[in-house]
């Protein structure tokens, strides 16, 4: 896609439209699709609500990231909000495995900082790779580590610390708290905290790479 940009006020280059509009039940109908055809890809049954993606923006830092990567996209809420929070110049890579999710977000996302792979977040460094993108400032991942193979979430912690910039944040969303055990003994203790106005309720962890 081009990069084409417009400046703004005050010399800040205008942010491109996210794309999304407001479509709750819609989205509500695919995302319980998605998890009929495959529990253990998808980590909910609806949408994630606005409380959880604003909280999500904060904890990953995005207004000041260049590089940011969402494992498990879905049916794109949460990829909207991330891009109304981040700058005109930063970039955004998605990855999702399931091929009506990716379908969706191809057809309805339109945004020249907007990258999409279909396929496992084990492949995340060849993705970044084969765009020539550069070390994520923060990675935000919505995958279900607990319900996935043991040997494919370290595969997946493993990659996420591997590439990461020094500095950089990783920020899970979860039901339940399998993540942590993955992902603690590549970049440490996190920070935990939960968001309730959320169904169902999740745990947000926060890890910070050593520089």
């Amino acid at each position: 896609m081009s990069q084409q940009r417009v400046q703004g006020h005050a010399g800040h280059a205008a942010k491109p439209s996210a794309g999304f509009g407001p479509k709750p039940l819609r989205d509500s109908f695919q995302f319980l699709r998605g998890f009929v055809r495959n529990p253990a890809q998808v980590g909910s049954i609806i949408p994630s609500s606005r409380q959880l993606e604003q909280r999500l923006v904060r904890s990953a830092r995005l207004r000041d990231a260049r590089m940011v990567v969402e494992l498990g996209p879905g049916t794109g809420g949460t990829t909207s909000a991330f891009l109304q929070a981040m700058g005109a110049t930063a970039q955004l890579l998605a990855i999702e495995l399931d091929t009506e999710f990716h379908h969706r977000l191809h057809a309805s996302l339109h945004d020249p900082r907007f990258n999409l792979e279909l396929g496992s977040a084990e492949r995340l460094a060849e993705f970044l790779s084969a765009r020539w993108l550069p070390a994520p400032d923060a990675i935000i991942s919505g995958i279900p580590f607990s319900t996935m193979p043991p040997e494919v979430s370290d595969r997946v912690a493993s990659t996420v610390a591997r590439v990461l910039r020094p500095g950089g944040r990783f920020v899970a969303y979860q039901v339940r708290g399998h993540v942590s055990g993955f992902m603690s003994p590549y970049l440490g203790q996190p920070e935990k905290s939960w968001e309730v106005i959320n169904v169902p309720p999740v745990r947000v962890y926060t890890w910070v790479k050593p520089g």
